[in-house]
């Protein structure tokens, strides 16, 4: 079966220097996955949070599944994140270091089970935002001159 992208968080990569990438697995209610897919997830201001050797998922708006009527669940709620027990230490040792946070950059089907992407991540300064955006910019302008000038037209 393969991978199906359910939501992906571009501002991540605008925001904050993506260091490490971990797969994760997520701890869902019924009326959660059906609405995932629907793709009525929003991951822009999410955030990973450990408390007591266990990482959660926090602020990641799932909207509520119509069809579930009274049994649906909390849109905001607090999501457990399944990784192993080495990761979860490793993840303490570098958040605990300064700067650093747990960013969803990702959410996506595999064999029928969510995953999510969660990056070990620096935040970014203004000047850096703009620095990255001017090569964006730059490498843009290129590839169009490039194509150009191959004889496309």
């Amino acid at each position: 079966m393969g991978e199906k992208l359910i939501c992906q968080n571009k501002k991540a990569f605008h925001n904050y220097f993506i260091e490490e990438t971990y797969h994760a697995g997520i701890s869902l209610l019924g009326s959660e996955v059906k609405s995932l897919r629907e793709g009525k997830v929003n991951l822009g201001d999410s955030y990973g949070d450990i408390k007591r050797s266990e990482v959660f998922l926090v602020d990641a708006h799932i909207s509520p599944y119509a069809q579930a009527n009274r049994l649906n669940h909390d849109p905001l709620r607090k999501r457990r994140l399944l990784l192993h027990k080495k990761e979860i230490k490793r993840l303490i040792g570098k958040v605990e270091q300064r700067g650093y946070t747990l960013i969803p950059v990702k959410l996506y089907f595999v064999n029928g089970k969510v995953k999510v992407d969660l990056a070990l991540a620096k935040g970014k300064k203004l000047f850096d935002k703009r620095e990255t955006l001017k090569k964006k910019t730059m490498e843009r302008e290129m590839e169009r001159g490039r194509k150009g000038f191959d004889g496309d037209r």
